[in-house]
C-alpha cells in the first residue's frame, strides 16, 4: 500500500513539475484595458499591450486621466544573431518626449561592440559607444 501510495505521489509530483515549468518563447500577444471613473466626470483610462516572438518583446502602455492628463509609453527589445537592441520612449499629452535606446553586438573574438543613447524631456541628448574587451 505504501508503494502505491508513494508512487501515485512521484507520479503526480512529476506531473505537477511539468506543468510549472514555462516553455519556450511563443508569439503570443496579451491586451488589458481598465475604465475608471466616477460620477463628477473624474477617472482615467489606461491600457497595456504586450507582444511577444521569439526574440523580441514589444509593449505598448496608455494612461489618460481627468484635466487631459496623459502619456503613451512604448519599449522594447529583440536579440539575433549576435545582437541585441532595445529602447524606450514616451511623450505626454502636451508634446513632452524622452526615451533611450542601445544596441551590443558579440564580435566573435571574445569582445562585445556597444552604443547607446538618451534624449531628455528638454530636447537635450547624450550617446556614447564602444567596445568591451575580455579580461585575460
Amino acid at each position: 500500500m505504501t508503494s502505491k501510495l508513494f508512487g501515485l505521489a512521484a507520479v503526480a509530483s512529476l506531473a505537477l513539475t511539468g506543468i510549472a515549468l514555462p516553455e519556450a518563447a511563443q508569439a503570443r500577444e496579451r491586451f488589458r484595458s481598465v475604465h475608471a471613473h466616477g460620477p463628477q466626470g473624474r477617472g482615467y483610462d489606461r491600457y497595456r499591450q504586450v507582444s511577444r516572438q521569439p526574440g523580441s518583446l514589444q509593449v505598448q502602455r496608455g494612461y489618460q486621466g481627468s484635466g487631459g492628463r496623459g502619456i503613451q509609453s512604448s519599449r522594447g527589445r529583440s536579440c539575433a544573431n549576435g545582437t541585441c537592441s532595445g529602447g524606450a520612449s514616451h511623450v505626454t499629452n502636451n508634446g513632452t518626449s524622452w526615451g533611450r535606446s542601445g544596441t551590443i553586438t558579440n564580435n566573435g573574438d571574445g569582445t562585445a561592440s556597444y552604443a547607446r543613447s538618451v534624449t531628455g524631456p528638454g530636447g537635450g541628448s547624450r550617446s556614447s559607444s564602444g567596445t568591451i574587451g575580455r579580461r585575460d
